[in-house]
């Protein structure tokens, strides 16, 4: 059936100049042309369709250009609708599994900017600041940027450093470096993602997808496209928090180990040994072998290993 743009808006419930932009952007293929008439088809109504679904689940239209081009397969599609947290199972890419009835939850709570302002009590001034530097980094929500628990738990930590007296101007300084550093760290780690465990997965869902094992549907070892794209998201899954204990394991270990030799470094004997024991922590052992006239120099640095070893255990344990 065909059909001018008009009736295609009407239809879709899109805006005639949001079709006209899609067409610009190769989102829509051109319309049949009879003179100065231009004709649009269910082809055409079925892409719209699919274009507002891939939006409503956080997909940018760059990334739908790629996908409708087919730079990018069903196991992208998947992964991507999972990084942005609203997979659905009547929204899934084709083959995908269904991730509710797989016992994987979809639904989290979400704030704006303001209602994070109100939640933690953090001026909303101030979290716009911060958003704008690149330090506050929302999820996208159905085309839209969102905030969950866990950026209002970490911006009531900000907040409370705030609190402790540490300048607003510094404690900027420092979050900047630390997200470079970081952005630097996690490009690499999606890197070795992508090359070691997505491409050959990807691979796997192409070849299965045009039939070269074997079977079109199942592939000769009875693997499906489907099963491929429930293993990338598995990957995913199970190293993302994987990653993020080793990355919090190791700054909270070099965090307390800094600590400690500034104290080391800087505080008097009594606040010293108050810091050791309020770590639990033995201070005499460390205190006597720094003593010991005829205690070597690595005596001296194991003392300060154990001490630290347990400080930071301590500390980690209680938090």
């Amino acid at each position: 059936m065909e059909m001018r743009v008009e009736q295609v808006a009407a239809r879709s419930g899109v805006a005639v100049d949001t079709i006209r932009y899609y067409q610009s952007k190769g989102l829509l293929a051109p319309p049949r042309r009879e003179g100065r008439v231009a004709w649009y088809d269910d082809g055409h109504l079925h892409r719209l369709a699919r274009i507002r679904s891939l939006q409503q689940r956080g997909f940018t239209l760059a990334t739908i250009v790629r996908l409708v081009e087919g730079d990018l397969d069903a196991a992208d599609e998947a992964l991507i609708g999972e990084l942005s947290g609203l997979q659905r199972a009547d929204d899934a890419a084709p083959g995908a599994p269904d991730r509710a009835e797989a016992g994987h939850a979809t639904d989290e709570q979400v704030f704006t900017i303001a209602e994070l302002a109100i939640e933690t009590g953090v001026p909303l001034a101030l979290l716009k600041a911060v958003e704008a530097e690149g330090l506050l980094i929302p999820r996208r929500v159905g085309g839209r940027d969102r905030y969950t628990a866990e950026d209002v738990a970490a911006s009531r930590a900000g907040l409370l450093l705030l609190e402790w007296g540490i300048p607003l101007s510094a404690l900027l300084d420092v979050a900047r470096r630390h997200h470079e550093a970081t952005e630097a760290v996690a490009r690499e780690a999606v890197a070795l993602f992508s090359a070691h465990i997505r491409a050959p997965m990807r691979q796997g869902v192409r070849t299965r997808a045009a039939g070269d094992d074997g079977d079109p549907a199942t592939g000769d070892d009875g693997d499906s496209p489907g099963a491929d794209i429930e293993r990338l998201l598995q990957a995913y899954e199970e190293l993302l928090p994987a990653v993020t204990t080793l990355v919090g394991h190791h700054f909270t270990r070099a965090l307390v180990r800094s600590a400690l030799d500034h104290v080391e470094q800087e505080a008097s004997d009594d606040e010293r040994r108050a810091i050791w024991d309020q770590l639990g922590t033995d201070a005499d052992a460390v205190s006597d072998a720094e003593a010991d006239p005829g205690a070597d120099r690595d005596a001296v640095a194991d003392a300060h290993a154990v001490a630290d070893a347990d400080a930071v255990a301590t500390t980690v344990s209680r938090r």
